[in-house]
Order: C-alpha cells, then structure tokens, then sequence
C-alpha cells in the first residue's frame, strides 16, 4: 500500500507552463520521467499553444483553455496507442508549449558593407539597421523544422539565422527598389514595407511570421556623407543670394510704380546690375582662393552703403564707388554711411570718398554758338 501511494504521489496532476521570461519561445514541460494521469488537467494561458508528442511524432495540439486529459479529448493519442474508450491508466507523451505572443524589438543590420549603384554617385557602400517583430504562427511546423526536441529554445538561437535572411532580402529590394541614393532618408517606410513582403514567405517556412519590420538607418561611407553636407552648405549659400537678388528687384519695381523716383530709377538698375556683377566676381574668385592650401586670409574691404531717392542701396566697396562717380551716379551730396559712422554724411563730407571726386573732369563746356 506504501508503494502504491508513493507512485501515485508521483504522477502528474496538473501541466502547466508560467513563463516568467521575455525570449522563451518553446518550453518542454520537466515530468523527470513521470508519468501522466488520465484525468490530469492541462492549463494552457493565453499566447501559448500546447503540444503533445508520442514517441517523436506529433500527436494533439491544445489552443488557450484548461482540460481534462481522456480519451475523449485526446483523439490522436489514442488512435496511436489502440486505446479503448474509458481507457484509465497512466500514458507517457512529451509536452511542449509554445509562445505565440510577438517578440518585438528585435535588432538586424548589416555586418559589413553593402554595395548599390546609384545613378548619381556610381558605385556606393552603404550600412543599414533596424528592427523586426515575429511571432509563432505554426507551432508544430516551428518545432519540426526549428526547435526540435530543445527544452527550453529562445531567440537568440534563431536570431542569427534569420538576420542572415533579411540581410539577403534587404540588399535585394534596396537594390530593386531603385530609389536614388539622396531619396533614401525619406523613403525608409516604403523600403520597410517591401522587405516585410518578401521576408513573409521565407518566415512562414519556418513556422514564423514577421509583424513589423523597420529600417532605422541607412549610412552613407564617412567621405561622402562630408562631401554632401558641404553641397548643402553651397545650396543654403546660394538660396541667401536668390534671396538678396529678389528684394533688389522688388526695390526696382517699387521704384518703377512711383512717378517722382522715375530720374533715380536708371541709376538703381545699374547699381543692382553692378553690384550682382561683382558679387558673381567676388564669388568666383572666392572660390580660386578656396583651392589653394595656406592661402593668406584677404584684407579688409571697407564698404559703404549710399541712399538715393530715399532708398538703402548696397554695401559698396571703394572700386564700385568709383565706377559710380564716373558714370554720375554718386555725387558729393548723395549720402552715404558705412559701420562705426555715427549717422548718414554726404560723400564729400567723407574723406575717404572725397578724394574719389578729385580726378572727375568737369562737364564738357556747351558747343560754340552757330
């Protein structure tokens, strides 16, 4: 009767699998050997899938929801062991429960450089990363084909091999998707989706599907992403001269719509021809001296501004004053201010500009009379 009590201590009651982890994806339950009742009861919670297997085959599958182990409910069981309806005695069968809950945040990248080419750039090397989210969706298909009889199988024993399939299929569709590599940035959801897409069949052959998948960054080799930002650079520069250019030109049609500014309005049309001519100038030569190494930094150009008509037009320098006073456009009373002037004086108020009017001949004197 002792014997009897200790072996039926030793049968199993109750089969039930707490997971207390965030990665374990199959959990075969520890019997140590032990027997199963019938009559046990079977817990199966939600997000998780129980299977039993008999002698390495796999026999039935329980959905969420608690049983009560007999024949009734486990159909293949007993059509593989003959058993009789009623049948009562104790069965051996292995019990694996699976987790079908999502794993999120799982990481992929590329563990070397890639190369695409791109019609802009040629041939380019490229680094990408991002995330993913699975989840079982075929428990015996996963435990036949990627599990097996592991005990307790995780993530991280399948995470390898499935980072060498999207890293496979995301070199594909990068390169299929023929997005110019400057449009990469802003099309990261449409190259994400597409890698979904293809990676969906090749996980389900492992019994798994791909919830989610995130590209996070593609990087660009350190030289070229330098060489872009400095073309960045030269655009903003060029926006603030289109921008300079369009407040002259809507100084000029302000001027051209007031009929007692009609004698200035030649005068500022050349001026803002002149000073876009040497601002094109400047920058050119800006641009020489850019290419060679150590050279010494310019000398300061003292620049004036001048009003004619009421209107701010400038800065200056000394050459395109001078050019101003041979053409007549300048004179010793138009006003003129520069930095660390106190107000607006009369150029020849300014020594500096004044000496500018000392070689001006005087107007040609009238034709003898006929």
């Amino acid at each position: 009767m002792g014997l009897f009590s200790k072996l039926r201590g030793e049968i199993i009651d109750v089969i039930e699998w707490l997971d207390s982890s965030d990665d374990t994806i199959v959990y075969r339950f520890q019997r140590q050997g032990n027997e199963i009742k019938t009559g046990a009861q079977l817990t199966v919670r939600e997000s998780q899938v129980a299977v039993f297997i008999n002698e390495g085959k796999v026999a039935d599958v329980f959905p969420p929801g608690r049983y009560e182990l007999t024949t009734n409910n486990l159909p293949i069981l007993t059509t593989l062991n003959a058993w009789k309806h009623g049948f009562n005695s104790p069965f051996k069968a292995e019990v694996y429960f699976v987790n079908t809950k999502r794993f999120t945040n799982q990481k992929w990248g590329t563990p070397n450089v890639f190369y695409i080419r791109d019609a802009d750039f040629g041939r380019v090397s490229l680094r990408a990363f991002g995330t993913y989210t699975m989840k079982v969706a075929d428990p015996v298909k996963f435990i036949q084909e990627v599990a097996g009889t592991s005990g307790n199988f995780t993530t991280d024993e399948i995470k390898s091999e499935l980072r060498s399939l999207i890293v496979t299929q995301f070199i594909d569709a990068v390169g299929e998707s023929k997005i110019p590599l400057l449009d990469m940035a802003q099309n990261y959801k449409d190259i994400s989706d597409f890698c979904q897409k293809k990676l969906g069949e090749e996980f389900l052959e492992y019994g798994i599907e791909i919830t989610k998948f995130l590209v996070s960054s593609i990087s660009l080799p350190e030289k070229l992403q330098e060489k872009l930002d400095e073309g960045t650079g030269m655009n903003m520069l060029g926006d603030m001269n289109r921008y300079s250019q369009m407040k002259s030109a809507d100084a000029m049609a302000t001027a051209a719509g007031n009929p007692g500014m009609g004698g200035g309005m030649e005068g500022m049309m050349g001026m803002a021809m002149m000073q876009q001519m040497m601002n094109q100038n400047q920058m050119m030569q800006n641009n020489q001296k850019s290419t060679q190494q150590m050279a010494p930094p310019p000398p300061p150009v003292v620049q004036y501004y001048i009003s004619v008509n009421g209107q701010q037009q400038g800065p200056f320098n000394t050459e395109q004053l001078q050019q101003m006073v041979a053409q007549g456009q300048l004179t010793k009373q138009t006003y003129v201010w520069k930095q660390g002037m106190t107000g607006w004086k009369t150029a020849g108020e300014v020594a500096e500009i004044a000496s500018l009017f000392g070689g001006t001949p005087p107007p040609p004197p009238p034709p003898p009379a006929m």
